[in-house]
């Protein structure tokens, strides 16, 4: 009988433990990632070889379970966020990865026009059409699309922008209807639906997508950036310089291992990001031995502040230095002594 019971018992706690794994709170978790080598991520058709590497700074963002609820309470480098800070307003989780893919996409764009124009060299688009970013609940496209859908024709037409498919939709009425041609999975699909006023707002009439243009960059050397699964806009800075580095002669990496973040804005300013201690960490432990941190024009919450005190508190010998500009990070490689 009390072999039964124990054994009742021990089941019940697996049973418990396992579930425990799989039992999903209303909150986020983040965690140092990882630093990875740029030059086997960024290729330049015929680019130039360097002596060291830039590397790209990442942070693991999960879902929180019981164990990595309690498991970031009592680890210094590892956050908690509740879900509203994370998902925007009825946002699903698959509609915020497609969020941070294309924030990624973005983020490569620029990088690509930042490191070209620098270099001298022209950089051209090409307009594919709209990416679906969210669909809205009870709205019409509720149920027909889902974010990642990219919608290149309107009533068969071609439209040229985003802000031109708002345009053509917002001069139709409640109950007109609208035909979508659209990729996905690499499989064309046609949907008709009828127009209808918003809750929030009921004199605008939509379909109920939130929507971002999805558009190629056309330059020469041609150059291919391959990031798989990682999201978000935050290695855009760094991208620019692998990619101005393959497309000149002159090695800034000196035989240096640099890491670094920020995002990277078509006319070259470098801005914040989140979980700059966390990359910190991720850097050291990578062997960096130079951090290019974004200095949001030395203000006092600065991504740079907080990572010179997370590298005083980790004991690093890693350097970190403060950076505004895509300039500024050229600027500061360019005077590095060889090593």
């Amino acid at each position: 009988m009390r072999k039964k019971i124990y054994f009742g018992s021990a089941l019940l706690i697996a049973l418990l433990l396992i579930g425990g794994m799989f039992y999903t709170l209303p909150y986020y978790v983040s965690k140092p990632g990882m630093a990875k080598e740029l030059g086997p991520i960024v290729t330049v058709e015929d680019g130039y070889k360097d002596e060291g590497n830039f590397m790209l700074t990442t942070v693991r963002m999960g879902r929180a379970n019981i164990y990595s609820y309690l498991e970031a309470k009592i680890r210094k480098y590892e956050e908690i966020y509740p879900l509203d800070m994370i998902l925007y307003k009825k946002e699903t989780e698959e509609e915020y990865n497609v969020r941070q893919l294309h924030l990624m996409a973005g983020s490569k764009q620029n990088a690509i026009e930042v490191a070209y124009r620098h270099a001298g060299l022209p950089v051209h688009y090409q307009y594919n059409g709209i990416y679906v970013m969210q669909v809205i609940p009870t709205m019409p496209a509720d149920g027909k699309l889902q974010a990642g859908d990219r919608i290149f024709k309107v009533d068969g037409q071609q439209l040229p922008s985003s802000e031109k498919f708002i345009d053509y939709v917002g001069k139709k009425q409640a109950g007109d209807k609208v035909t979508l041609t659209y990729l996905r999975n690499k499989s064309t699909n046609t949907v008709t639906l009828t127009l209808k006023p918003f809750k929030e707002d009921p004199k605008k009439i939509g379909i109920g997508i939130s929507l971002v243009d999805d558009k190629e960059i056309i330059v020469d050397p041609k150059v291919k950036v391959r990031t798989d699964e990682i999201g978000g806009p935050s290695a855009g800075f760094m991208f620019s310089l692998e990619i101005y580095n393959q497309l000149t002669s002159v090695d800034l990496t000196k035989g240096y291992q640099i890491a670094g973040t920020g995002t990277i804005e078509v006319d070259g300013t470098v801005g914040p990001i989140g979980g700059i201690e966390q990359k910190i960490v991720a850097a050291d432990k990578a062997g960096a031995e130079i951090f290019l941190a974004p200095n949001e024009k030395g203000a006092k919450d600065s991504n740079y502040r907080a990572a010179v005190k997370t590298a005083r508190d980790i004991k690093t010998k890693m350097k970190i230095v403060p950076i505004d500009t895509f300039e500024d990070g050229v600027s500061y490689l360019e005077k590095l002594p060889n090593k």
